[in-house]
């Protein structure tokens, strides 16, 4: 697009923003095809509008949006409530590409209540509204088989799945199966339970599905004390064994106060690209619905804008008429009607932390799901993170860690250890045998591996790393500074791997002075740096073993001429010492290596002994 038609655009646009109202309503923009790609509320429609137009923006995906805008739609509403309720709604009509988007990535189990003359109660995933009353969706599956559970046990209803009704019944087409003979069905069928009977108990199935146990209970109790002052205990037990499954229940159910009834709990976790919202509907104390729910976000929504939009679609899509919601924060315009509750202490406090443990392991769940489906995926987010944690200018592709090893200074050596992407490039690892320094300096041997190894990757002009980590704390990074910047004259960030007493990770440092960056031990993060940690450490004291042990194994037997190594293995592995095989004839020697060995061996053997 042309400058002068920019111009003239954007001249069509502003008229359209200059005769806005100012009153509360949706506004929609339109793409150069005329299909919707965003709408938004406001409780002042000029104004807001306004406000995409009249200044640069920040962020790169407004300023998109705003390029794409060719035409502007509005519609006026009386109160700021329904201006949410009807973008809502407009969203989830149009799908505008730049709204934020609810995924639903995977179908919950529900349970179902049918419409059927003797109605059935199962599970399922598929949702009819013509065939049955719905109840659920049920995100944590355990809790509707125990629900499932308890109204097996509580009433004896039909599982099968024949047609059956009324006319049926009266013309005797239906015979006793093998349920009623189990005695999990009473046979409504055949008129061995009578109708109305199988209605209380379909009701009642409903109440515990509605969690409303507790008016139950007070409903059971009274028809047992009924049944006992007419001395007829027989029905009184049968009614306390079903009190009692019920008490049991609600004693495994109930996580607060059973004086909360009907409030609906949210809770939100951000991330870059995806808010995490948890809705928990209580009822008498018990949560009688638990869902998680994401919504993919589009431009740079905030946590109150998201989590407004959730708590919308939730209560409209399960029908809750609760007076009361509990958040994490002020959320406005729900309604005059609800009561927003952002509570600091008490049961509704221990509700909200309820949902936000729900909330971060849902949270976790999904990155560890998509972690294994596309391990790349992972490996950025990690260089994505630590980017953000130390604020690198670039993303650390290339990590190399250096550690030294040695005993009060002898065999003294180094290792460095690259990971690219995230993942350690064995190809790519280095050992160095400590050549200037004396004694046991640490921090001058560290300053001349990593004087060598910058040197040379300069010289042969290959990629040098994004992040270096010492496996040290605040000294290590001051000498490792020192060569990198003043000596090299290289700008490569620094950063440090502190231990405690214990001799365990539990710091990460960086920048000079050096500081701590704030990390969970139960990260992704902070057990990547600690695999990089241990491998270093693994590689340099391997390097270091395996020093010690051919200095350790080095004996006169090496400098004899014509006794290799597998001649001294064969002469080892049959005397075990150079004294055995010194005290051995040359006889017995023959017999394992040959006689010219043999005799080239105690002549040798015999000399070294003449000129110790």
């Amino acid at each position: 697009m042309g400058k002068e038609e920019k111009d003239k655009l954007r001249t069509y646009l502003m008229g359209i923003v200059s005769n806005l109202p100012e009153c509360p309503g949706c506004y929609q923009y339109l793409d150069e095809t005329g299909i919707i790609i965003y709408v938004g509320k406001a409780k002042n429609l000029k104004r807001r509008v306004y406000s995409y137009f009249s200044k640069e923006h920040d962020s790169r995906k407004t300023a998109i949006l705003v390029s794409k805008i060719h035409d502007i739609k509005y519609i006026v509403v009386k109160t700021e409530e329904d201006a949410l309720l009807l973008e809502n709604n407009l969203i989830k009509q149009w799908s505008p590409r730049y709204n934020i988007l609810l995924k639903d990535g995977k179908t919950y189990p529900s349970i179902v209540v049918t419409n059927e003359y003797l109605p059935r109660i199962f599970q399922t995933r598929k949702i009819n509204k013509r065939l049955g009353t719905y109840f659920g969706p049920y995100s944590h599956v355990p809790t509707m088989y125990l629900l499932l559970e308890l109204i097996g046990k509580l009433y004896p209803l039909r599982r099968c799945r024949e047609n059956i009704t009324k006319e049926t019944i009266e013309k005797h087409k239906h015979k006793e199966c093998l349920e009623y003979h189990i005695k999990n069905c009473k046979a409504p069928c055949t008129l061995r339970q009578s109708h109305d009977e199988y209605m209380e108990y379909i009701a009642e199935a409903k109440e515990i599905l509605k969690g409303n146990t507790a008016q139950l209970e007070r409903q059971m109790l009274q028809r047992m004390q009924e049944h006992a002052e007419k001395l007829e205990f027989e029905e009184a037990e049968a009614i306390k064994r079903k009190y009692l499954l019920l008490e049991n229940y609600r004693s495994k159910s109930e996580v607060v106060s059973n004086t909360l009834h009907n409030i609906d709990v949210f809770n939100i976790e951000n991330s870059e690209k995806v808010a995490y919202i948890n809705y928990l509907h209580v009822t008498n104390g018990c949560i009688t619905q638990a869902f998680t729910f994401e919504y993919a976000k589009r431009l740079d929504e905030s946590d109150e804008e998201l989590l407004a939009a959730g708590i919308v679609e939730m209560r409209q899509r399960y029908n809750s008429e609760s007076k009361e919601v509990i958040v994490p924060f002020l959320v406005e315009h729900l309604g005059s009607d609800v009561t927003v509750t952002v509570p600091q202490k008490g049961d509704k406090k221990k509700l909200l932390e309820l949902s936000k443990l729900n909330v971060l392991q849902y949270k976790k769940d999904r990155i560890s799901q998509s972690d294994k489906l596309n391990p790349e995926q992972k490996q950025v987010r990690l260089m994505k993170e630590l980017q953000e944690a130390l604020k690198l200018p670039t993303l650390p592709m290339q990590i190399e860690c250096f550690d030294n090893s040695n005993i009060s200074g002898t065999d003294a050596v180094a290792g460095c250890v690259v990971f690219k992407k995230c993942k350690p490039s064995k190809q790519d690892y280095r050992k160095y045998n400590i050549k200037t320094v004396v004694g046991p300096d640490d921090y001058a041997s560290m300053q001349e591996v990593v004087r060598r190894r910058y040197s040379r990757m300069m010289e042969e002009e290959k990629p040098l790393p994004d992040l270096i980590i010492t496996d040290g704390g605040r000294g290590q990074m001051e000498v490792v500074r020192k060569v990198v910047e003043e000596e090299l004259q290289l700008s490569i960030p620094i950063a440090g791997l502190a231990k405690d007493d214990k001799h365990r990770t539990n710091e990460l440092l960086y920048g000079f002075p050096a500081q701590i960056i704030a990390m969970k031990t139960d990260s992704s993060l902070f057990r990547l740096l600690t695999q990089i940690q241990d491998e270093v450490h693994r590689f340099a004291i391997t390097f270091h073993r395996d020093k010690r042990s051919k200095h350790q194994v080095a004996s006169i037997l090496d400098n004899i001429p014509g006794i290799g190594p597998k001649t001294k293995e064969l002469l080892l592995r049959k005397w075990h010492s150079v004294k055995r095989i010194k005290e051995a004839d040359e006889s017995e020697l023959a017999a394992v290596i040959g006689a010219s060995k043999a005799k080239i061996l105690k002549d040798s053997l015999a000399d070294a002994n003449e000129k110790s």
